[in-house]
């Protein structure tokens, strides 16, 4: 078992122990899907997908905001960032995602962009934005903002401080994308496969589980919240296939440690005093109505699409449809409608260092996670 390479005698018993449960409790065949980038990793790592019982699949979702942000975002990030005056900045794997191919049928990135001269920079935090605009009251700083509901209330903040101070040389780009309106779209896909869902912990621990409940109760799918260590994973899907098996369809929270019902008040309250859901393209998927964090009206003055005149990104209908794919098949993967060992270009086309798609660019990618911890064969 891979976990016991690092995972202290304690847990390793405890995840031997819920393995055994689970393949008591597995009587029939079960597709479940984990939606946050940071199990997927996770699961591979310690190789808890090769310690379910047979019939039991688990497949991964898009659990990734940097993956997700749709081509046309960053179309207008390479945009900004090759005028004089823009000081474009954003966190570190947002730099390396490829916009949309040139006709020479490759695609750019910031880092390109960095590398021919423009200013782009990586920040850690929303609010480094914030002071960089201050320290540059002559350039134009933009923050290209993404992430789940987990970091969008830091980009709230960064709002609120730069309108309460009247900064007006600082707009963003904001991608923040929202995770139960993906769920939803996957289920309501034509050929959906997922019988049950482990959920992001963080992102619960920011917005509870209401939302969740809603989704579980409409679609007849249990919905478990999860952690991110072994015996959270494992734990989660004990919990899932124990409703599976017991016609019940609800959300479980197994996170408890950390997940509220009602989720974290102020955070809340933040997000909604700055954002409102709007629909959103993601890479991959095509537009996902309500799939995205928008700008309420107070503070669409801070909007660089329209302070640039730039054209609004996503123009697709709502559906799961994606753009014919060559050798890369990263919307596939995204969707969890194949496996990072499916590409033919996996590991040997497509690397980290040479990335022919998001999934392999981010550090939270399925593609990412397979190349460093599982390689074919």
């Amino acid at each position: 078992m891979s976990a016991s390479l690092a995972a202290g005698p304690r847990q390793v018993a405890e995840v031997r122990d819920l393995a055994a449960e689970l393949a008591a409790l597995t009587t029939r065949p079960w597709t479940l899907m984990e939606v946050c980038g940071g199990q997927t990793h996770a699961i591979v790592r310690w190789g808890l997908d090769q310690l379910l019982p047979p019939g039991l699949r688990l497949i991964h979702g898009p659990g990734c905001p940097v993956c997700v942000t749709e081509a046309a975002t960053i179309d207008a990030a390479l945009a900004l960032a090759r005028r004089p005056e823009v000081i474009l900045c954003s966190y570190g794997d947002m730099l390396r995602v490829p916009g949309s191919s040139d006709p020479d049928g490759t695609a750019g990135d910031l880092l390109g962009v960095r590398a021919a001269g423009g200013d782009v920079r990586l920040l850690t935090s929303p609010l480094e934005a914030l002071a960089l605009a201050r320290r540059h009251p002559g350039r134009q700083v933009v923050f290209l903002a993404v992430g789940f509901e987990t970091t969008a209330p830091a980009t709230a903040l960064l709002v609120r401080q730069a309108m309460a101070a009247g900064v007006a040389n600082l707009s963003l780009l904001p991608a923040h994308v929202r995770v139960p309106p993906a769920m939803e779209a996957i289920l309501s896909a034509e050929g959906n496969q997922v019988q049950g869902f482990l959920a992001a912990g963080h992102v619960c621990a920011v917005m509870g589980t209401g939302e969740l409940q809603q989704l579980a109760e409409r679609h007849r799918v249990p919905v478990v919240v999860s952690g991110f260590e072994p015996v959270d994973l494992m734990r989660g899907l004990v919990a899932c296939v124990g409703q599976l098996e017991r016609g019940e369809a609800r959300v479980a929270n197994a996170y408890g440690r950390v997940v509220r019902p009602e989720g974290n008040p102020v955070a809340r309250e933040l997000l909604t005093s700055v954002f409102e859901a709007v629909d959103r393209p993601w890479r991959g998927f095509g537009v996902i109505p309500g799939g995205g964090l928008g700008l309420r009206a107070p503070c669409r003055g801070l909007e660089a699409a329209a302070r640039f005149g730039l054209a609004a990104a996503g123009s697709a209908s709502p559906s799961l449809a994606v753009a014919p794919e060559s050798v890369c098949i990263s919307g596939r993967i995204l969707q969890g409608r194949a496996s990072p060992l499916d590409c033919p270009a996996f590991g040997s086309g497509c690397t980290p260092e040479h990335p022919l798609g998001a999934p392999m660019v981010s550090s939270e990618g399925a593609c990412a996670a397979y190349h460093r911890y599982r390689r074919r064969g």
